[in-house]
């Protein structure tokens, strides 16, 4: 991704691997953008059943029915100076330039953790419903 670290876009690259095609497509355009100013890595992208079980028994999870399990998620780090970064305020102005960016250039509504009533997750974007 949009890292300089060839080591963390190749990470990043992994975890798109098995993810929905116009999601990874998106989430790829919006890291190569030249308007774009974020540093950030994708962690997790597909999810074995296996894998999103161990979440929940952690707390990291609530459900073992994540769209992770289809690839239709994707869960980043927003990276400053290098360095991973959690603060919810970033990750909230992250998802309004990237979601603005997904609508704007491939028509995709996005929905985004942080906006969950129970479980906020900032790190997380994942396909709506109607999207095939």
């Amino acid at each position: 991704m949009n890292t300089g670290n060839k080591k963390q876009d190749a990470r990043s690259l992994k975890e798109l691997q098995g993810v929905a095609p116009i999601l990874n497509h998106a989430i790829i355009s919006f890291a190569r953008d030249p308007l774009c100013t974020w540093q950030f890595i994708i962690t997790d992208g597909l999810r074995t059943a296996q894998e999103q079980a161990q979440l929940v028994v952690q707390g990291a999870s609530h459900t073992l029915n994540s769209k992770h399990l289809t690839g239709q998620a994707i869960d980043i780090c927003i990276l400053l100076n290098g360095k991973a970064r959690w603060e919810f305020e970033l990750y909230k102005r992250f998802a309004q330039a990237f979601r603005a960016y997904a609508f704007n250039n491939f028509n995709l509504d996005l929905t985004w953790g942080g906006d969950w009533k129970k479980l906020k997750d900032g790190p997380h974007f994942e396909l709506k419903d109607e999207t095939p």
